[in-house]
């Protein structure tokens, strides 16, 4: 049998648990409930019909007569196919009726079978039905109260955690909404910045890794990584800006435009992010550990390849201002 130390301990316990479970989940049944369970408590076997009308009103699928309950969990194969309404009800049968009406997800086996051996096998793995039980045995009111206080209690602590859940996401949500505005906000800062201090070939943009500034078109010494005068007085009006955006990694990835192999690409685009990145560095706003470098090759266009002044825009080093701690 379902069994717990003492009989008297078990009745008061299930009467309470089912009587505080439903009056949180159902005010339709809390007014009949307290009647219902004196009752049940007296009912040494259950016939079907009686404790599937029970089952369903308590799981919120609404108030039935017990023909009609019957009908209903037969309808949607909730009850064994052997079943017949005035014979009593088993626990594997009854098993079954309450993973269903709860909609609790069990493992592989039942989730492909959803049969009464299974359902009853995953009540005796979750500990819900505890002892040595028969599964074939009549189910007596006391025992149907104690399995539907269970199936209550977990369906509380399933919406508790779901409604943790949900907070978390809204909570995840408001945060990305506020670093997407304050990425949007220092994008806008910089490149007002960049426009007043007429750095040509360079703006900023939001990404998903944080805020990028783009320069096109960079220029190098010829048959060198080193960078043109031109450039480099860029990179120092950037590094002005850095300053005053403390504590955030930066990320320098070079690009170039589709010409000459993939090896020579990806090395010269290494190369150019390199010679950057250490500029940024001897100019010290930044330290070697807090600027990652990245050579993409030509992997990543922002235009099209075919122009002259499609691949003067992918011949370009990108700096990143990472969120906090990003690499």
């Amino acid at each position: 049998m379902v069994t717990i130390c003492c009989r008297k301990i078990r009745i008061v316990f299930n009467l309470a648990l089912l009587l505080m479970a439903v009056m949180v989940f159902s005010a339709p049944i809390s007014a009949q409930t307290g009647h219902k369970v004196e009752i049940m408590l007296t009912v040494p076997a259950l016939n079907w019909a009686a404790a599937t009308s029970f089952v369903l009103e308590a799981a919120d699928h609404g108030i039935f007569s017990d023909s009609e309950a019957f009908a209903y969990a037969m309808d949607r194969n909730w009850l064994p196919k052997n079943a017949v309404p005035e014979e009593n009800a088993r626990l594997n049968g009854i098993s079954l009726l309450l993973m269903e009406s709860f909609n609790l997800k069990g493992g592989i086996m039942y989730s492909i079978f959803k049969n009464p051996h299974f359902a009853y096998r995953e009540l005796v793995y979750r500990r819900i039905i505890q002892g040595r039980s028969d599964p074939i045995m009549d189910v007596s009111g006391e025992e149907l109260l104690f399995l539907t206080g269970k199936f209550l209690s977990i369906r509380e602590e399933e919406e508790e955690r779901a409604e943790i859940a949900r907070r978390l996401a809204d909570q995840e949500l408001q945060r990305l909404a506020r670093e997407r505005e304050e990425r949007e906000a220092m994008a806008r800062e910089i490149n007002a910045r960049l426009e007043a201090q007429r750095v040509a070939d360079t703006t900023a943009r939001v990404t998903d890794t944080g805020v990028t500034i783009s320069l096109s078109n960079i220029q190098f010494l010829a048959n060198s990584t080193e960078l043109a005068d031109s450039e480099r007085a860029k990179i120092q009006e950037i590094a002005r800006i850095l300053e005053t955006i403390p504590e955030r990694n930066i990320l320098v990835a070079g690009h170039t435009a589709l010409a000459g192999s993939r090896a020579a690409q990806q090395r010269t685009s290494l190369d150019r992010a390199r010679s950057v990145a250490n500029y940024l560095i001897s100019l010290g706003v930044r330290t070697s550990a807090e600027i990652s470098v990245r050579g993409y090759g030509a992997d990543q266009p922002i235009a099209d390849n075919n122009t002259e002044e499609g691949m003067a825009q992918n011949r370009r080093v990108e700096i990143t201002i990472l969120q906090t701690g990003g690499r």
